[in-house]
């Protein structure tokens, strides 16, 4: 399945690996995503079968789209520093090059 870039360009959804998902915390009554401050819009960063890392921003609210866009090892890495439920090894090994 063909995912369309923000920017152009496209990666194969189905062969694309969650590598960080956001990390949620209750604030009393709801779920809220860390990357977003809500509770309707989410964030994750895939690796694409080819390698490449990608920001996937997406909404529970009717009508919206998904958004993909390319991103840095750096970036993929201050994104799981500050708000991914994990900085998995293979990011952590992409990222050694860059300060964070």
């Amino acid at each position: 399945m063909r995912q369309r870039l923000d920017g152009g360009g496209w990666f194969d959804g189905s062969e694309a690996t969650v590598l960080c998902e956001e990390r949620r915390r209750f604030d009393g009554n709801n779920m809220i995503s860390e990357a977003t401050g809500s509770q309707w819009e989410h964030e994750r960063i895939l690796r694409t079968a080819k390698g490449a890392l990608v920001l996937h921003t997406w909404s529970q609210w009717q009508g919206s789209r998904p958004s993909y866009r390319m991103i840095s090892a750096a970036e993929a890495a201050r994104w799981c520093a500050e708000c991914g439920d994990t900085m998995p090894v293979e990011l952590e090994e992409l990222a050694s090059e860059t300060e964070l």
